[in-house]
């Protein structure tokens, strides 16, 4: 997030704005921020290639931190803020990172990590540390604004051009931190995909961006910095909602912004009247991605908002990367898009080619180097056996076209009676059912046909679960689907384990049902 040229050009615009208060925090000041905290780093011992990590919900000082991480030559690590001490103490020490910045609100979880973590010997706080508990004897604590304070804002002699270094979900196993190759360049330049990705979806210097996911994210996280690169203005949600949303496209003249289905979900759900108070016409560019989409659901969004709306299909390892506009989606209804960059191959188990139109295992030449940092095992499992191409286990198809369909996760397949299941389409229609607010759908075991499909289902709000909604989304599934693919069963839940990406927490749900039976086939 570099924004040394637009702090000169037009210091006094903003370069992002808090949602919830209005606050915003022009050019300049995220410029000196961003140098102070730099300067601090450099001071605390971090030289170029070396790691820390930010801890926190959305707050107006995110940015700045990852921004420093950028200038400085750093390789810094957003975490997801959701995460228990031990999930927590296990991403800071399997990534070397040496200082946390974290929030007063999450700095219980923060300590206890950190007390299990020698390495950290900084944490910054944002929002004071006032009745703070006790810290661990190897790390000092101190209050993130006081303690940048004493730091110039002007650029550190040595600048260099740093990366953040995130970890995969950890839905199926152990997140994984992403690391890719960093050239000795200055801030100014941005590595090839962000070049890639700014002439696809149009970005400016006048644009402006509403983000409403978790800023730990990769995709927030890249067209935030894209943004701020082009001079843009960001506006932050701290939680999506979905009036909240509407209503400040309209109040920003928002012009680019990413979602996740799940959001799209929630605003089709909305009253009628709530979905139309607001003018949405100064949109442009709507992207998604990070969960498959319902085809329904975005048929609804099309239709609502025109066709401005994009998908991309891309992992953070940065395998490769196919996209679509609205226009290729209606005519390849449930694609995710064409290759635009790396070499795609669908292979079956045996690594050999599958015929068009057939689903197998998504393998690409890499567009993007990479290894999974600190774990040359898995990174030796991403791999093929001669090293020229890397998975992570999606499966899908392409069709005569060359467009590409996601069919599931190899790990989630069920297998019935010796049949293949993916239980994306059922979840994905289960969804779209009036009473339904999320669903998900696994395997789980049965004496005669080894698994069975089951369903857990989060009703909407008002709306009643038991037996009599069972047999209605049973009833539901089996008029759209064929009977192999439908639930048996279906269990309810008051709220799924979905993470703010947008991701399914599957393996917690499922690993219940295996207690037992020898384990599910998730690792």
């Amino acid at each position: 997030m570099y924004a040394g040229p637009h702090a000169r050009t037009h210091p006094d615009r903003p370069a992002f704005i808090m949602a919830s208060t209005g606050a915003q925090t022009s050019y300049a000041e995220f410029e000196a921020r961003t140098n102070r905290l730099a300067h601090l780093l450099r001071a605390h011992g971090l030289r170029r290639l070396d790691h820390f990590a930010i801890f926190m919900e959305n707050n107006d000082r995110y940015l700045e931190s990852c921004g420093a991480g950028e200038r400085a030559g750093l390789y810094y690590t957003c975490v997801n803020s959701y995460l228990t001490p031990d999930e927590l103490a296990y991403i800071l020490i399997n990534s070397e990172s040496q200082v946390l910045v974290t929030s007063r609100g999450k700095l219980e979880v923060a300590l206890k990590a950190i007390a299990q973590c020698p390495r950290v010997t900084l944490c910054l706080v944002v929002g004071g540390i006032d009745g703070a508990p006790p810290a661990p004897a190897h790390c000092r604590v101190a209050d993130y604004v006081d303690a940048t304070a004493a730091y110039p804002d002007t650029p550190i002699a040595d600048e260099a051009l740093g990366t953040p270094m995130l970890y995969s979900s950890g839905t199926t196993g152990r997140p994984k931190g992403i690391l890719r190759p960093l050239p000795e360049s200055a801030p100014t330049e941005m590595l090839p995909l962000f070049h890639f990705l700014n002439k696809l979806w149009r970005y400016r210097a006048d644009m402006v961006y509403l983000s409403p996911a978790p800023l730990y994210h990769s995709a927030p996280q890249a067209a935030v910095s894209l943004t701020i690169r082009n001079g843009g203005t960001v506006v932050i949600m701290e939680h999506f909602d979905p009036e909240q949303y509407l209503a400040l496209v309209e109040r920003y003249a928002v012009s680019h912004t990413q979602l996740v289905p799940t959001m799209f979900s929630r605003m089709l759900k909305l009253p009628e009247v709530a979905r139309r108070a607001h003018d949405l016409s100064s949109l442009e560019i709507a992207i998604h991605a990070a969960a498959p989409c319902p085809a329904q659901v975005k048929e609804q969004m099309i239709a609502w908002w025109g066709p401005i709306i994009h998908e991309y299909y891309g992992a953070t390892e940065g395998l490769g990367f196919t996209a679509c506009d609205s226009a290729e989606w209606l005519a390849h209804r449930g694609t995710v898009g064409r290759v635009l960059l790396g070499d795609l191959h669908v292979l079956d188990e045996a690594m050999q080619p599958v015929p068009k139109g057939q689903p197998g295992e998504l393998w690409f030449k890499t567009a993007t180097p990479f290894v999974y940092f600190n774990d040359p095992e898995r990174t030796q499992q991403s791999r093929s056996a001669d090293g020229t191409m890397s998975t992570v286990g999606d499966v899908g198809y392409v069709d005569d076209d060359g467009f590409l369909y996601l069919t599931d996760r190899s790990t989630f397949m069920i297998i019935s009676g010796g049949v293949n299941i993916y239980p994306q389409e059922c979840e994905n229609l289960l969804i779209t059912h009036p009473k339904v607010a999320d669903a998900a759908v696994f395997g789980v075991p049965n004496e005669d046909l080894g698994e069975e499909v089951k369903a857990v289902v989060q009703a909407l709000a008002g709306v009643e679960p038991g037996p009599a909604l069972e047999a209605e989304l049973i009833a539901f599934c089996r008029e759209h689907l064929a009977s192999m693919k439908c639930p048996r069963s279906i269990d309810f839940i008051d709220a799924m384990p979905r993470l703010p990406t947008g991701k399914l927490y599957k393996k917690p749900l499922r690993e219940k049902y295996w207690t037992g039976h020898g384990g599910s086939r998730i690792v």
